[in-house]
């Protein structure tokens, strides 16, 4: 079997983790493990079954992965829209095709393959490699065994090679590319007028019952949560600490196995000189600041301090210090710097050395050669780091022995803790959006606990290199609440409301008037309105402007000299926004040529994925799929 192979490289020391990007990654490309056909059937795909079991433990899955991702904000109705039913099926029979048709064409995944990516995951790894006890531990804490998990990397290996074939003849044009480069790149200018909701609340005038219409309209925003209380068990590997001993022996083994954590790279110690010139500076410009840098590089030589040459010239961050860059390793700087600094001697002065942010002169003050840290050296280290991975491995002992020893039905937490002498505590009631006294504030656990029944005991869970049982011993249901409960945010939402809608009636107005002629500087003089202006930004940079959106960036960017208004005003939690056209900029050609090929690579993986999403969609047309009663 696959695992067997694996133990040639695993190590005996167990890293704690958290685990849910496994479960993620598991579910959002592979679904369930087909290793289990039974039960009742959901749907047929060109006559192959597709089981209630795994789409039962597919719609797990997912959800699990959604309450990592939303938390507390994760209610019905956003569970409604996401359709989780309908997501784990499609992603199932979307499974079913891609393995019909990988199997027509030939592909095949093998083991070593199979092997060679699971290897490679740095979840599974303890200093840099493979660990069959963190990888073991790891799946276990998702509920998944090695073999659906490797069931599931096969199909994401399955998937890529399909792509490949799907794709080998999928090129881009130079005109797409260049369409593509432009879309990205352009950049263009606004000025706008920002109407703020706020400075329209003190006018704002209601009837009670208008409050109260507008709260059983959005009465489910005011929903009260879920609040649970716990009682918990806490393992902490330090109280395990004083009974570890660690040996010469195996320290020595220790800093075998992993000697490569103690190698040290060549390192060089430099000082430089920054003049800073970029891709915008005028090439005129540019000379007279290289000459500038040539004068100062005659002094260097001549004997000057070269710090002081730093503190008075440099335009670097590191002037005031004297140009000092402390020791680096290659790949530290930028290249033509670090090829510069790593093909000198100690006491040397480059050349100018010309990077993206302008010409250096540098200084290299010392060099440290590769070399192998001695085991005298990282003795006290490797002790202390064995220390606490033995320790972490007892206290996961005894909380497993802890869960192992306990019975099967009617466990109070509380009582079994006593008669065990191990200490409990106890919280008040919470809901998912509180932090836990005690144990704290991570979304995952908390998800965990929060789907737990009353008088349930959770599975061992960890955080924090902790261990914790925990068993929900109340709860309190979510509930809509009355208006006397809410009614002081409900009251202050309501204004606010009434604040925008002011405010956005107004812009609309304004809008109206600039583009029935009235100008743009008189209008907002004469309303006593202040004009902003942008700086030019492309469609990525919108978001940092003060309308953004992705409406805005559509709309903004179609904006001309023929057509300076938009037809709208925009809006976001800044304010409303009546916005003016003020120029536009092509794409810089010279940076075009110089990120032509990587433009590329991005677009042509975009195309392959589009092809490949054509490809399945044209395959579930033509399928015979039979949905049945779920």
């Amino acid at each position: 079997m696959l695992l067997s192979l694996m133990r040639k490289h695993a190590k005996s020391w167990l890293i704690k983790v958290m685990i849910g990007l496994i479960s993620f990654v598991f579910v959002l490309y592979f679904g369930f493990s087909f290793t289990e056909r039974k039960g009742v059937k959901v749907a047929l795909v060109n006559g192959e079954p597709v089981s209630r079991l795994e789409y039962e433990e597919t719609k797990r899955r997912l959800r699990e992965n959604l309450q990592e991702q939303y938390g507390g904000a994760l209610n019905e109705d956003l569970m409604k829209m996401i359709d989780i039913d309908h997501m784990a099926l499609e992603n199932l029979i979307n499974q079913r095709l891609i393995n019909q048709e990988a199997k027509k064409i030939g592909l095949d995944v093998t083991e070593k393959e199979i092997q060679e990516e699971i290897l490679a995951y740095s979840y599974f790894q303890t200093d840099g490699r493979f660990d069959e006890r963190r990888y073991n531990f790891l799946l276990s804490q998702s509920r998944m065994t090695p073999e659906d998990f490797e069931v599931g990397i096969s199909q994401q290996l399955l998937e890529r090679k399909l792509m490949q074939f799907l794709t080998t003849f999928s090129l881009v044009t130079d005109q797409e590319l260049l369409d593509d480069y432009t879309f990205d790149n352009e950049r263009i200018m606004i000025s706008y007028v920002q109407f703020l909701p706020k400075d329209y609340e003190g006018s704002v005038e209601y009837e009670r019952k208008a409050l109260e219409d507008y709260f059983a309209e959005h009465r489910e925003e005011y929903r009260m949560p879920e609040r649970i209380k716990i009682a918990y068990l806490t393992i902490d590997p330090n109280d395990f600490a004083d009974g570890v001993v660690i040996s010469d022996e195996e320290i020595g083994s220790y800093y075998e196995e992993n000697i490569d954590l103690y190698q040290e790279e060549r390192q060089v110690k430099a000082r430089h000189i920054l003049f800073k010139v970029d891709a915008e500076t005028p090439e005129e410009e540019e000379q007279k600041v290289k000459e500038r840098a040539l004068s100062v590089l005659e002094k260097a030589r001549a004997g000057e301090d070269f710090a002081d040459l730093a503190k008075e010239y440099s335009e670097g961050p590191t002037s005031e210090e004297g140009g000092d860059l402390g020791y680096f390793s290659r790949g530290e700087m930028v290249k033509p710097f670090d090829d510069a600094a790593f093909g000198m001697e100690k006491g040397e002065i480059s050349d100018l050395v010309r990077t993206s942010f302008g010409y250096h002169i540098i200084k290299v003050e010392d060099i440290k050669e590769a070399r192998t840290k001695s085991l005298d050296e990282v003795k006290d280290e490797i002790r202390s780091r064995l220390l606490q991975l033995t320790a972490s491995d007892f206290a996961h002992e005894k909380a497993l022995s802890l869960i192992d020893q306990m019975p099967y039905e009617g466990v109070v937490l509380t009582q079994y803790a006593e008669a065990h002498q191990v200490p409990v505590k106890q919280t008040e009631f919470f809901a998912s959006n509180e932090s836990i006294t005690g144990i704290g504030d991570d979304p995952g656990i908390k998800n965990k606990i929060f789907s737990l029944e009353k008088d349930d005991i959770s599975e061992l869970l960890e955080f924090n290199d902790k261990y914790y049982i925990v068993q929900v011993t109340d709860k309190k249901a979510s509930y809509l609440a009355e208006l006397r409960e809410v009614e002081e945010e409900v009251t202050r939402n309501f204004v606010s409301y009434l604040a925008t809608h002011k405010a956005r009636a107004t812009a609309e107005e304004y809008l109206k008037e600039l583009k029935e002629g009235k100008n743009w500087e008189e209008l907002a003089a004469e309303r006593g309105f202040s004009i902003q202006k942008s700086d030019f930004f492309t469609r990525e940079d919108s978001e940092a402007q003060a309308p953004s959106g992705s409406d805005f960036r559509e709309t903004a960017f179609g904006l001309g000299e023929d057509r300076e208004y938009p037809d709208k005003v925009f809006e976001n939690n800044k304010g409303i926004f009546v916005i003016r056209w003020e120029g536009r900029e092509g794409i810089d050609k010279e940076k075009f040529e110089q990120e032509k090929e990587d433009a590329r690579a991005s677009l042509m993986k975009e195309k392959q994925q589009t092809v490949f999403g054509e490809w399945l969609e044209s395959l579930k047309n033509q399928a015979k799929i039979e949905r049945l009663s779920m």
